[in-house]
């Protein structure tokens, strides 16, 4: 192995809220040159040693590893000067409330810069690095799967304010004659309770991979997703919607047909009111888009955030970390 390709291998780690995703490399494609996955579950500490245990024979196996980048579910401390950066916070995942995700890596490879984000910016960053993002600096990335989340970028840098944005938690206009509660135990019916993988199948009965395409349960959560991605659309005026995860996929109706209508529901929605050629009927097809990364869109991302920590340099050992740390170029 060359020393400027041993030098370029960062470790990845995408934790989702139903697997963990790991890989080494330095890009997608053939860059990726090892992955493995493990069960969420309900034990952090054991996920977290199989994480690391890879890790490190992946790590024997190539050489080492000169950063970690670790894109995970959330919400998280982010606040580079908090005692719990690093942390899951309050999340609804069973065990998982108030875990340390970094501290276990930072023990495992001391010494080596780590890059820490949410999974939708993770993995909205990996699209703008290698995918369907590549030229824009204003866009937005949503996962619908297990949970419903949202990043992206505004003029080039991942979004970021008091904590990280939580897309799927902003509240959507109730349909006429629709009186499901929605699953979130938080807000019960915001947009990831009422568009999730769980959210559609407490509605439907069974899974949506199940559902048959003319089944009522799409016809509302393709209205809904539209309503979410019309609010983001007026509020954060993306160039790009990126629409990924598992929903997307839409099982028996097909992730053709899925995106055909929420496009077509989107349009509805706006009624006109912004003008531009990206929100006509033809420009919709180039403005909300899966992800060209597709499945593997967060653990790239996770790539990415390994290789920008690298380049801004390792965080400082009192926890204050540098404070470019975050930065994308």
């Amino acid at each position: 192995m060359s020393v400027a390709r041993q030098e370029s291998i960062v470790g990845a780690v995408e934790a989702g809220g139903t697997k963990f995703v790991c890989a080494i490399g330095s890009g997608p494609g053939a860059q990726l040159l090892d992955r493995a996955q493990f069960p969420t579950g309900d034990d952090p500490a054991g996920v977290l040693r199989n994480v690391t245990a890879w890790l490190q024979e992946r790590q024997a196996e190539h050489g080492a590893l000169t950063a970690l980048g670790v894109a995970s579910f959330g919400p998280l401390d982010l606040d580079e000067s908090s005692p719990t950066y690093g942390f899951i916070t309050s999340t609804p995942k069973a065990g998982w409330a108030n875990t340390d995700i970094v501290g276990p890596l930072r023990a495992a490879f001391p010494g080596i810069p780590i890059g820490f984000d949410t999974d939708v910016n993770g993995a909205g960053l990996g699209e703008w690095r290698w995918g369907a993002a590549q030229g824009l600096d204003d866009f937005v990335y949503i996962t619908v799967g297990t949970g419903l989340g949202g990043g992206g970028m505004a003029r080039g840098k991942l979004l970021h304010g008091l904590v990280h944005p939580e897309m799927g938690h902003m509240g959507i206009t109730r349909i006429a004659g629709d009186d499901f509660e929605g699953v979130c135990p938080f807000h019960g019916r915001c947009w990831e309770g009422l568009c999730s993988g769980p959210a559609i199948e407490k509605r439907a009965g069974r899974p949506a991979p199940d559902l048959p395409p003319d089944h009522p349960a799409w016809d509302l959560t393709i209205q809904y997703m539209a309503y979410g991605l019309v609010n983001l659309t007026c509020v954060l005026s993306p160039r790009r919607i990126i629409l990924g995860g598992s929903v997307r996929k839409a099982g028996r109706l097909g992730e053709a047909r899925f995106f055909e209508r929420v496009r077509a529901a989107f349009r509805s929605i706006m009624a006109g009111y912004i003008v531009s050629p990206a929100l006509t009927e033809a420009g919709l097809a180039e403005f909300i888009v899966p992800p060209r990364l597709g499945d593997n869109a967060g653990v790239c991302g996770a790539i990415a955030l390994a290789q920008a920590a690298r380049k801004n340099g390792p965080a400082r050992r009192d926890g204050n970390k540098s404070k470019n740390t975050r930065k994308t170029r």
